[in-house]
């Protein structure tokens, strides 16, 4: 006879389309049921994609029809898109109410580590913030958060009378890191239930205020954060970091694949470390190949918002505390950044009712 174990590894082997895990270690397995041959459960998914809903059941049912020995399964589906359902809760925390003051909620992500996603998202928001928006800068790269550097803080965040933590002002940008209460020399080796409620605490439980923009600093590749970000708010729109080489383009696929499953708004991709010009003769050197991430995008059918130049100083402005936009406002890297947000404000306000 099938017993309870055995479905539930079955269920193990559903994915989240787009994602890498699955929907027993996502918590979307409820209320199941066993015995004579029949299975029930209940599948409690939040997604704005009725569509990703249906294939999550559909998935589930014909692996579940597979096991010997089971002659019924019925799977009940309560699908709702974040917030829209009456009284759906974020730890206590009604949906509608998490950043209801932040007009744009923009992720920044890439399919691999290491194309330099953090080094944008921090030189984006400076360059938002010189274009005359009000912007924060969530950093929710649980296991290597680094905005804190970045940008140059070293004091720890408080709880205000309102049991908010206060986000630390920087170069005008509000920013929260979870690098402001850890040990930096220290791994994060959490589960994936501990990432989920990290990130959750960073959307409902900080003072963030009025903003124009709310960037989103995410882990690489498609995993616990990306997830929970989709489902607890509306993201505006997403944007893909990714270097010219082939391998950081397949990852690069994969991310805006994910995105398109739970129906966020592509903004488009960056190319970062794109090309360097040698400062003294002005030979321009392709290092990475270059035009990958354009191509990419004419591929996929999404905006190329722009490439950012290799230049040294970017590396040496984010390790001492002061991006490029900062550092150095009439370089030829600050000009790309700033085009960069340009690029993104535009798209983003002539998708948005006025």
């Amino acid at each position: 006879m099938i017993d309870e174990k055995q479905v539930l590894e079955a269920l193990r082997t559903v994915k989240f389309p787009g994602l890498s895990r699955d929907i027993v270690s996502f918590g979307f397995v409820k209320d199941l049921a066993v015995g004579g041959g029949n299975v029930s459960l209940r599948l409690e998914i939040t997604t704005e994609s009725p569509r990703v809903a249906e294939e999550i059941r559909r998935d589930a049912t014909e692996k579940l029809r597979s096991l010997p020995g089971v002659s019924a399964v019925t799977i009940a589906l309560d699908a709702r898109p974040p917030g829209a359902a009456a009284g759906a809760r974020a730890g206590g925390v009604p949906a509608s109410e998490i950043l209801k003051d932040v007009r744009f909620k923009v992720a920044v992500a890439s399919g691999k580590g290491g194309v330099g996603k953090s080094t944008v998202t921090a030189n984006l928001a400076l360059a938002l913030t010189r274009l005359g928006y009000r912007v924060g800068l969530m950093d929710s790269d649980i296991y290597g958060p680094s905005q804190q550097m970045m940008m140059g803080i070293t004091e720890k965040p408080f709880v205000n009378e309102e049991d908010k933590i206060v986000p630390i002002e920087r170069h005008g940008v509000k920013v929260i890191s979870l690098g402001f209460l850890m040990d930096p020399d220290q791994p994060v080796i959490w589960r994936g239930p501990m990432v989920m409620k990290a990130v959750e605490q960073f959307l409902q439980d900080v003072a963030w205020g009025p903003l124009d923009f709310l960037l989103v600093d995410l882990p690489p590749g498609t995993g616990d954060a990306q997830l929970t970000l989709t489902q607890k708010i509306q993201l505006s729109g997403a944007v893909i970091v990714t270097t010219p080489q082939e391998v950081s383009l397949i990852d690069a696929r994969k991310g805006l694949a994910m995105f398109e499953k739970v129906n966020v708004p592509l903004l488009g991709i960056i190319e970062n470390m794109s090309f360097y010009v040698c400062p003294s003769c002005g030979h321009r050197d392709e290092i990475f190949k270059h035009g990958g991430g354009k191509s990419t995008a004419e591929k996929l059918g999404v905006p190329f918002l722009g490439e950012i130049p290799i230049d040294p100083k970017i590396v040496a402005g984010g390790d001492a505390g002061t991006p490029i936009v900062i550092a150095e406002p009439k370089s030829a890297a600050t000009a790309a950044y700033m085009a960069l947000a340009d690029a993104v404000a535009r798209t983003l306000q002539a998708s948005s009712p006025a």
